[in-house]
């Protein structure tokens, strides 16, 4: 069979795409993915046939707007959504060209989060399977906000998706048109569930209590399979063990794909911090150049590592919330601290204070005091001994990946069927 993958973001965005294209790949299936320019080395290693998709990521970012998105929001809700939504309006008629190509021929179509209104035409225009991967609860439910009424926040959700919808109209009503296909009459979520289509949802149902009772209704449409990831390693990864196999184990620092604004100030907060605590610390670059900052003896700076053997090896571990890291730092059974900036990145530090396994604070108001406290609040037995029971409760990447690729053979063989 021939499976069609597409996903733009940052790379917690397109592994779960590529780990499943690989699966996949492994069963003798024919495999072709759409990614970002600037990740398609990452597809293509994984033996993967990619094509561009999009503009290059940084294009998309947006970085000031993203680091500030949550405090815009409160000042301006509409208006913020609105500026986020901009660029899938933008780039949706490339995007859908790219998915048209790539779909012609396919037994079914994927998409992960962003453009995949465009691909639902596409999918609908071939009339073939489509199914979702999101990382985060993305449809209406009532444990998005536990602190607010369920009613409130699945009535706020459908009002997201509904302005959503309003707003890119014009861009979705020029795609239709060009593929022969009518006026859509009502939101992309709701004719992608009418349709019938799979909703996988990337992460444990554990790490949201009763979101799996509350979607039972769906009838099997959004089946959790848990974090979709491939644990590669890294040419720094032998350097690192041999430098945590030399002392202490460190307090683990993850910075994500967006850069932070002050790289040396970061690296300070941290070191003093740490040096605090009497702990030794491992910052782990992402989308940040640290360059050549100068550290303690009790800090190592580092570019890319397996955070899967990392993690397991740490004390604790600090990072930014994506929803990758928060599994890996789940299934490693460390206490975790998120500093979250943008996106679904404050939702999963909250959900660790729900689960009794961390913390979380904005990265814009966090200092040398305040991470000084926060990781005092995690370093205790209490909640070292609730990451370790929860580990024991989520699924293996082996298994999620499993789970996933038995969905996507099922959807495409009830379509040839």
């Amino acid at each position: 069979m021939k499976f069609a993958l597409a996903c733009y973001g940052t790379r917690g965005d397109v592994e779960p795409s590529v780990s499943i294209g690989r699966e996949l790949l492994r069963r003798g299936h024919d495999v072709h993915l759409a990614v970002p320019p600037d990740l398609i080395d990452f597809s293509q290693a994984a033996g993967l046939k990619t094509v561009a998709y999009g503009p290059e990521i940084q294009a998309f970012l947006r970085e000031d707007f993203l680091r500030n998105f949550w405090a815009q929001v409160i000042r301006n809700p509409v208006g913020s959504l609105r500026e986020l939504w901009e660029p899938i309006a933008r780039y949706w008629a490339e995007t859908g060209a790219t998915l048209t190509s790539l779909a012609d021929g396919a037994d079914l179509l994927s998409t992960g989060l962003n453009f995949e209104q465009s691909a639902a035409n596409v999918a609908e225009y071939y009339d073939i399977p489509l199914v979702m991967l999101h990382h985060f609860p993305m449809r209406p439910n009532g444990r998005l906000i536990p602190a607010l009424p369920a009613a409130l926040v699945r009535s706020g959700a459908a009002a997201s998706e509904w302005l959503f919808w309003r707003s890119t109209k014009d861009a979705e009503d020029a795609q239709r048109r060009e593929l022969g296909l009518p006026r859509a009459t009502s939101s992309s979520p709701r004719r992608i569930a009418e349709r019938g289509s799979l909703e996988i949802q990337a992460y444990d149902d554990i790490c949201v209590p009763g979101l799996a009772a509350e979607w039972k209704k769906w009838n099997g449409q959004r089946p959790f399979v848990g974090a979709l990831t491939m644990g590669l390693t890294t040419d720094a990864d032998e350097g690192v063990a041999s430098w945590i196999a030399a002392g202490t184990p460190p307090i683990c620092f993850a910075t994500g794909s967006i850069p932070v604004e002050s790289p040396a100030d970061t690296v300070e907060m941290i070191s003093s911090a740490c040096a605090e605590l009497g702990e030794r610390a491992l910052v782990c670059a992402g989308g940040t150049d640290f360059g050549d900052i100068e550290t303690s003896d009790h800090v190592k700076v580092v570019g890319a590592v397996n955070y899967a053997t990392v993690f397991a090896a740490s004390r604790a571990i600090v990072h930014h919330g994506g929803s990758g890291t928060t599994a890996a730092s789940l299934r490693a059974g460390i206490p975790t601290l998120i500093l979250w900036s943008s996106a679904d990145q404050p939702y999963w530090g909250n959900q660790l204070g729900r689960l009794k396994v961390g913390a979380a604070r904005r990265f814009s108001s966090t200092t040398r005091e305040s991470l000084v406290a926060d990781l005092r609040r995690i370093l205790t037995p209490e909640c070292a001994a609730n990451a370790r029971e929860l580990a024991s409760r989520m699924t293996t990447p082996t298994e999620s990946v499993t789970k996933a690729a038995d969905l996507f053979e099922a959807a495409a063989l009830r379509k040839a069927g």
